[in-house]
């Protein structure tokens, strides 16, 4: 499968597996992240989430896939410092912030800079309409922002510093999407990168929450552990989904189809977590994705 993946990147059917690939993402990374802001506490949730990817990830990293290249432990090294700094970003937001508020202006901005960097990092070009479809998505954002500091009145004494919180997470979306992508490119196997990525990137914040993990008791644990399994899957799945689409095809609209996943997840914001969405928020959520969708059309 790995050489069959190499094989078509850049081609018209690599376009199209890309095309399912990004939008498999949008759906999953919605989801992940209503797993982590859900009822437990987001850094035991992602702490968890992290452990199991870790330790489900660690057999096949040591026994499956290829070994990495020498060059690769470099590229380790820098993709786990930049996803250590963005989880930290990610659960502050959490903290500060409804899912439905803080996501969109989180998941918005990743793709903005996104392009910008793939065009410095890969050369990528975009055509007028492509621009238009980013400005779209840019004016939902910054719509969605200024409607909540207007309206909303749960956990305003935090509304502020979570849409801060929420603005620098994208930013380092947009740093890891773009770092990852060549990484990903920079290995024979695309899977070497994806198992070691796992592996590696998947004990930070289960070190930093030890001790809390530790001390929790079986009745908290239980049912915490089982979110964490079923994040970890929708982690590899929504992960590996976007690096492959960025291995495949272009990773500016890669980047921005992805983003699609504001629909879904103010979905899941009203029918799971309760929260009110309200038809002006909808609509500036739509436009986001609206943005993405006329960004990757005209492409």
């Amino acid at each position: 499968m790995s050489n069959w993946l190499v094989s078509i990147a850049g081609t018209p059917t690599g376009q199209q597996l890309a095309l399912a690939l990004a939008l498999l993402a949008a759906v999953l990374h919605a989801l992940f992240g209503a797993l982590q802001k859900g009822k437990h506490d987001p850094w035991l949730s992602r702490a968890v989430i992290d452990l199991t990817y870790g330790v489900i990830a660690a057999p096949f990293a040591l026994f499956v896939v290829p070994w990495p290249e020498p060059h690769m432990w470099a590229i380790f090294a820098g993709a786990f410092v930049i996803h250590a700094i963005y989880k930290l970003l990610q659960a502050m937001t959490y903290d500060r912030g409804a899912y439905t508020v803080v996501y969109p202006v989180v998941r918005g901005t990743g793709p903005l800079f996104t392009v910008i960097g793939a065009g410095f990092v890969f050369g990528e070009t975009y055509a007028p309409l492509q621009w238009f479809g980013v400005c779209l998505l840019v004016a939902g954002i910054l719509g969605l922002a200024v409607y909540n500091l207007r309206h909303l009145q749960a956990e305003r004494d935090t509304l502020v510093s979570a849409l801060c919180f929420a603005a620098a997470t994208g930013a380092f979306v947009a740093v890891y999407t773009t770092y990852d992508a060549w990484g990903i490119r920079a290995t024979a196997d695309p899977f070497t990168f994806l198992a070691w990525f796992f592996l590696i990137d998947g004990f930070f914040i289960p070190a930093l929450m030890a001790r809390r993990l530790l001390a929790l008791s079986r009745a908290k644990a239980v049912p915490l552990f089982k979110r964490g399994l079923l994040g970890a899957f929708v982690a590899y799945f929504s992960f590996g989904s976007i690096m492959m689409a960025t291995r495949l095809d272009r990773v500016g609209e890669a980047a921005v189809l992805r983003e699609t996943s504001t629909v879904f997840a103010a979905l899941i914001g009203w029918l799971v977590l309760g929260e009110k969405v309200g038809l002006v928020r909808t609509g500036l959520m739509a436009l986001i994705a609206l943005g993405a969708v006329v960004m990757e059309w005209a492409g």
